[in-house]
């Protein structure tokens, strides 16, 4: 059970590394934020918005994942024999 948690800790960490060393730039604009955006001279307030739009995707991505991770926890549990069981009745 421990090395299950350390090898999903070490896959988070891997890819937080990747995505905060990525060298491209990602663009999380829809097409009329980046019509209003480009009329805007100030670089800083468009570096700013680009961080607050990638922001606002981090609350429904931890839910997804969070269902997705009590589905895998709580749901139900097959165990090896019934499906042996079940490959024999049918």
């Amino acid at each position: 059970m421990r090395s299950s948690w350390r090898r999903i800790l070490g896959l988070i960490v891997v890819t937080v590394a990747m995505v905060l060393l990525a060298n491209t730039y990602a663009e999380a604009q829809c097409a009329m934020c980046r019509a209003a955006l480009t009329s805007a001279t100030d670089s800083r307030f468009i570096h700013n918005f680009n961080i607050g739009v990638l922001v606002l995707l981090v609350p429904p991505a931890t839910i997804f994942c969070s269902i997705f991770i009590v589905l895998r926890r709580f749901g139900p549990r097959i165990n090896a024999d019934d499906a042996d069981q079940k490959k024999d009745d049918g």
